[in-house]
């Protein structure tokens, strides 16, 4: 009996070989790019994403801009900064750097919102694809469809065998029959003054968002708080370090003036008392008690009294013997004079 069956499957199974083989092997393609750019939703929420890319590129790029404006004015003010606040301000900017980078990652990285975002743009017309692929070929009895803007060589293909129209056709008309479901749902919701949860994953993704963001401005926040604290404490004890260091200088020049006023007082008195000294002895003590710069102002001035003494003694010596030449010459016209007025005895 066993032997009966096994005969009667292998005889069926030959049968319909044969009968496929005599019917042909029917293949079709698809061009994935070619749907793409022909559905209007996706086309629409691909322009939205790029917007929103350019948006983020925008801020970003405006971040990074003030970022290298406050490193060139740090560096035209380090010669007026301590290295403390220097440092200190550095590590400010080095931290606000670090987090544009962190934001440009999170956008733009492999794991960012736009590979999360594209994903989410194309994964649902990528299964509405694959829908209507196999909805197709059930009903058109095709054995293969291959994708032409796959990773599949296909030096040629006919376009008879290309069914992506009748793809997009597919799309078309289950997008139409679920507006038209959604439509009427969204009338029934507005009757029952309901509102549909439109997607529950999307809300807990940008809940949990808005928390990380949230835990992220409160750790920047205390950070910078932390930082004004630390610089108002390094300003203060820059301040007290130089109120001491000018606090000493006065002490200093204090107990150098009170020095210089001990050994002057014993001098004066002592000049008082030898009222009956010499010229020289006084010249003397008073040299001894005067600074190396009045000592050097003395010198100065009595180097310029002696150069107008004789300054004034050659103006002397010049005006004399002017005198004395304009004399000889009134005494010589004199002379001249009377002999020219002496008669002749001839």
């Amino acid at each position: 009996m066993k032997s009966k069956v096994l005969f009667l499957v292998t005889i069926l199974s030959l049968m319909s070989f044969v009968s496929n083989a005599q019917r042909g092997v029917r293949i079709g393609y698809i061009d994935t790019e070619y749907i793409l750019q022909n559905i209007p939703e996706y086309q629409e929420a691909n322009t939205q994403l790029d917007q929103k890319v350019q948006q983020w590129k925008t801020e970003i790029e405006k971040r990074l801009s003030v970022i290298d404006s406050k490193k060139k004015q740090l560096n035209s003010e380090s010669v007026l900064l301590t290295k403390e606040l220097y440092e200190e301000r550095m590590e400010d900017i080095s931290f606000e750097e670090a987090e544009i980078l962190d934001y440009q990652q999170k956008r733009f990285g492999p794991n960012g919102d736009l590979m999360i975002q594209k994903q989410q743009l194309i994964q649902p017309i990528q299964d509405q694809i694959f829908a209507a692929v196999q909805e197709i070929a059930d009903g058109k009895k095709y054995d293969f469809i291959f994708d032409k803007s796959a990773d599949v060589v296909m030096l040629y293909s006919a376009e008879r065998f290309d069914i992506s129209e009748l793809v997009i056709r597919s799309i078309s008309r289950s997008s139409k029959r679920t507006q038209a479901k959604s439509r009427a749902e969204r009338k029934q919701a507005e009757k029952e003054d309901v509102v549909p949860i439109v997607n529950k994953e999307l809300d807990e993704r940008q809940k949990a968002i808005e928390d990380k963001k949230a835990a992220r401005d409160a750790q920047i926040a205390e950070r910078q708080s932390a930082q004004l604290k630390r610089r108002d404490s390094l300003k203060a004890a820059a301040a007290e370090r130089r109120q001491k260091i000018l606090d000493d200088r006065a002490k200093a020049k204090e107990k150098r003036d009170s020095t210089n006023a001990r050994k002057t007082t014993p001098a004066v008195e002592k000049n008082m008392k030898k009222t009956d000294s010499t010229a020289t002895q006084a010249k003397t003590t008073n040299t001894a008690t005067k600074t190396p710069k009045q000592i050097a102002e003395e010198k100065r001035q009595q180097k310029i009294k002696d150069r107008e003494a004789r300054k004034k003694e050659l103006d002397e010596r010049k005006k004399k013997i002017l005198e004395a030449r304009k004399k000889a010459k009134e005494e010589r016209e004199s002379q001249k004079k009377e002999t020219d007025s002496v008669p002749d005895d001839n």
